[in-house]
């Protein structure tokens, strides 16, 4: 018997300071991203969906899942949710593509789904650069990774083009 076609959901969420203001927004959109990968899961059988997240802001980088069953994804509240310091979006990108990455070489019959949920652009990075994460998304496209940003309250176009021409969505 052949192995289920992997796919890895990558979700890289940003907890600044600055989505305070979206902060439902955000819960709504996250929210219905879990429900969208659990029922696709369903929809499609011949497919695992595995789920590897990172939350962030320049007072923590957390690593909620990685390569976890859909089922141990939960929906996010009002609670659970506490945006707070700057964004440093290049590092939290960096530090989770890099890590998947890693956990993927010599793996098989996958593909990757990166989901960035973020208000704004860039401020406190230290590690990873744009044009180092641009580098790193144009090599992974080729790769069936896909890349998707969701944003408001900003150019999302250009922010989208400047780590490496990521599918795009704004929120409002």
């Amino acid at each position: 018997m052949q192995n289920k076609h992997q796919v890895h959901n990558l979700i890289i969420l940003d907890e600044s300071g600055s989505m305070s203001s979206i902060k439902s927004l955000i819960i709504n959109g996250f929210n219905e991203l879990v429900q969208s990968i659990k029922g696709i899961e369903k929809q499609f059988p011949d497919q695992e969906h595995l789920i590897s997240m990172i939350s962030f802001n320049d007072l923590n980088l957390n690593t909620l899942h990685f390569v976890d069953t859909v089922n141990k994804l939960d929906a996010i509240n009002d609670a659970s949710y506490h945006p707070d310091s700057m964004t440093p979006l290049f590092d939290a990108m960096g530090f989770g593509i890099s890590k998947l990455k890693k956990y993927l070489e010599g793996k098989e019959n996958y593909s990757v789904l990166v989901t960035i949920l973020t208000d704004g652009e860039e401020n406190a990075s230290k590690e990873y650069t744009s044009p180092a994460i641009k580098n790193l998304v144009n090599e992974l496209k080729q790769k069936n990774w896909t890349f998707t940003y969701i944003g408001t309250d900003h150019d999302v176009e250009s922010m989208a083009l400047q780590i490496g021409r990521a599918s795009c969505r704004e929120r409002v």
